[in-house]
């Protein structure tokens, strides 16, 4: 089982299309094993972004993310880090396949309504970043025998 955070961006959450971008995660068979809303501080984004601090965009990806709340979410499945990551999308939405998230919600490269993790080491680093390791709830479905095979 792998674990990766996914950020529900600003944008998401004013166009209120947070339900639909959980339901994807549920639907897949992800498990959300930690979820909360909180607002990115300055300091919090420095941290998450910090490879791009330098890069002239940066100013304008902090101002974004610190501009509303977003809801972190740690969502646990096999491969579940290139899971999510084939379900959003090219990161640009006029880039994104149809069928995925940004494929199908959005028009823009910043504007691109969820983050996640993009390998395992970023996602260790994240989910500390956002979550407590009492914060984070694992626990058994009823339905996993029906959904994939006992040797998975």
């Amino acid at each position: 089982m792998e674990r990766t955070l996914v950020l529900l961006k600003p944008d998401c959450l004013q166009r209120r299309l947070v339900g639909r971008m959980i339901s994807r995660f549920e639907e897949k068979g992800l498990h959300l094993i930690a979820l909360k809303m909180l607002r990115v501080t300055p300091d919090l984004a420095k941290q998450h972004y910090a490879e791009h601090v330098e890069k002239a965009f940066y100013p304008g990806l902090e101002a974004f993310i610190t501009s509303a709340p977003v809801i972190a979410i740690v969502v646990e499945g096999l491969e579940a880090i290139r899971i999510v990551r084939d379900m959003l999308g090219a990161t640009s939405g006029l880039k994104a396949t149809p069928g995925t998230i940004r494929g199908d919600f959005s028009s823009s490269r910043q504007m691109n309504l969820v983050h996640a993790s993009d390998g395992a080491d970023a996602a260790a680093r994240e989910i500390q970043l956002y979550f407590q390791p009492d914060e984070i709830c694992s626990y058994s479905l009823a339905l996993t025998p029906w959904s994939r095979a006992a040797d998975e």
